[in-house]
C-alpha cells in the first residue's frame, strides 16, 4: 500500500493540476455569465462612480453554485407539487400554484447567486473586445509609426536578460529524470532556453472624438446618468485600444462651450436648450484644429431631443449634414425614459438624414448603454445603418 501511494505522488500529476485546473474553469465560467450580463452591469452606477484601479463585486446570478443533481435519466424523482405543475409556473410558500410573494417575513429559501469581484479594466476587456473606431481611414499625413514586441519563440542560446527561467528549469528535471533524478540541479548551458522576438509596425492615422452633452435644464436624473455613463465607457474604449485619439469635449445649453474633461462629467444642468450652438461649435473646432484630410473626425451627441423650436431643428440638420461631409460618422443618442411619446421634434428632423454615416440610437432603460456603444463602435457601423 505504501510503495503504490508512493508511485501515485510521483508520477499522478493530474492530481497536482486538478486544482488549478478546476479554479480556471470556475473563472471562465464567470466569465461567461459576466458576459451574459454585461447589459445590466455597464449600467451599474457604482462602476460608473468608481476608479479604474478599483475592484468591484457584481452580482451573477446567472451563476449555478455547486449542487447535487438528480440523475435526468430517471423517471422516479422526489418533486414538490401535485405532479400537474409545468414549467415556468411559481409556487407559492405551501408548494401549490400561486403568487410566489407573501406577506411579511417568509421561511422559504432564496435563489443564490454569485457575487464576483473583478476590476474596471477586467470589464473593460469583455466590454470591449469587439468594439472599434467605425470607417476608420489611412490619412495622408500625421501617420504614426508604432512597435509592438511580441514574444513568439524560444531558442537555445541568447541574452541573458532574456532567459526563460521556467522552461530552463524543466528542461534541467527532464535531463536529470533521464538519469532517475527528476530534480532540480546541475545546471548546464544546454539547460538554458531563451525567449526571441519580433517587433510588429503598426501605422495609425490621427483620430478625434468630438463629444457633446446637453446640460440643459430638461436633463432629468435619469438622462444626466445614461449622457455621461455613456461617455464614460467611451473614454476608457479609446484610452485602452488607441494611442493617439484626441477628445474635445462640449457641453452645451443655449450656448455651447469646450470644456476640460472633469468639467464635462461634473457640470450641472440648467437653463434652455439651443443644439445648434454645440454644433456650431464642432465645427468651428474641426475647421481651426483639425484637417479633415489629416485627420478621422468623430463627433457624437447626446441629448433628451428636447430642443428649441422647429426654426433651431432645420439649423441642426443643415450643420449635421455638413459634418457629414467632413466627417467618418456623426452619432446622435437621444435618452427618452420608457420611451414615452412620440419621436421627438430633433429627432423626427434627423430621420430625414439619409446619409449611412448617420447613427441614431435611442435609450429608454440603462441596459441600453452597452447597445448604443456596440452600435456607434462597430467596424460595420456605416453599412449596417
Amino acid at each position: 500500500m505504501t510503495k503504490w501511494a508512493i508511485s501515485l505522488s510521483r508520477h499522478d500529476w493530474s492530481l497536482h493540476r486538478k486544482a488549478p485546473a478546476d479554479q480556471a474553469r470556475h473563472n471562465e465560467k464567470v466569465k461567461e455569465a459576466i458576459r451574459g450580463n454585461l447589459a445590466d452591469i455597464v449600467a451599474e452606477e457604482a462602476i460608473v462612480t468608481s476608479e479604474g484601479d478599483k475592484a468591484i463585486k457584481v452580482p451573477i446570478r446567472s451563476l449555478e453554485l455547486p449542487h447535487f443533481r438528480f440523475d435526468p435519466n430517471r423517471k422516479d424523482n422526489v418533486g414538490q407539487g401535485n405532479g400537474d405543475s409545468q414549467i415556468g409556473d411559481v409556487l407559492n410558500e405551501s408548494g401549490q400554484e400561486g403568487p410566489g410573494k407573501g406577506k411579511g417575513a417568509g421561511d422559504q429559501p432564496g435563489f443564490d447567486y454569485f457575487e464576483a469581484e473583478i476590476t474596471i479594466d477586467e470589464l473593460a476587456d469583455l466590454i470591449f473586445e469587439d468594439l472599434e473606431l467605425p470607417n476608420l481611414e489611412q490619412k495622408q499625413a500625421q501617420q504614426l509609426e508604432s512597435k509592438v514586441t511580441r514574444f513568439n519563440d524560444i531558442r537555445k542560446s541568447g541574452p541573458m536578460a532574456t532567459m526563460d527561467k521556467k522552461r530552463t528549469v524543466l528542461e534541467n528535471i527532464r535531463r536529470n529524470a533521464k538519469d532517475g533524478h527528476p530534480t532540480f540541479g546541475g545546471l548546464k548551458n544546454d539547460d538554458l532556453r531563451f525567449k526571441t522576438w519580433t517587433e510588429d509596425i503598426r501605422f495609425d492615422t490621427n483620430a478625434v472624438i468630438i463629444a457633446m452633452r446637453d446640460v440643459s435644464g430638461s436633463m432629468g436624473e435619469f438622462e444626466k446618468y445614461i449622457s455621461r455613463s455613456f461617455y464614460f465607457w467611451m473614454v476608457k474604449f479609446l484610452r485602452k485600444k488607441y494611442n493617439q485619439v484626441e477628445i474635445v469635449f462640449i457641453t452645451h445649453h443655449t450656448e455651447a462651450k469646450v470644456v476640460d474633461e472633469d468639467t464635462f462629467f461634473t457640470l450641472g444642468e440648467s437653463g434652455g436648450t439651443k443644439v445648434s450652438s454645440a454644433y456650431r461649435l464642432a465645427l468651428d473646432v474641426i475647421k481651426e484644429r483639425y484637417n479633415p484630410s489629416q485627420w478621422n473626425i468623430f463627433p457624437f451627441h447626446f441629448s433628451d431631443g428636447d430642443n428649441w423650436g422647429e426654426t433651431d431643428n432645420r439649423l441642426c440638420l443643415d450643420l449635421v449634414g455638413e459634418m457629414l461631409r467632413q466627417c467618418n460618422v456623426f452619432g446622435y443618442g437621444e435618452i427618452r425614459q420608457g420611451g414615452y411619446g412620440s419621436l421627438s421634434t430633433l429627432m423626427s428632423a434627423f430621420q430625414n438624414i439619409q446619409d449611412p454615416k448617420f447613427i441614431g440610437v435611442t435609450i429608454e432603460e440603462k441596459a441600453g448603454v452597452l447597445p448604443a456603444l456596440q452600435k456607434f463602435f462597430s467596424k460595420q457601423t456605416g453599412e449596417e445603418t
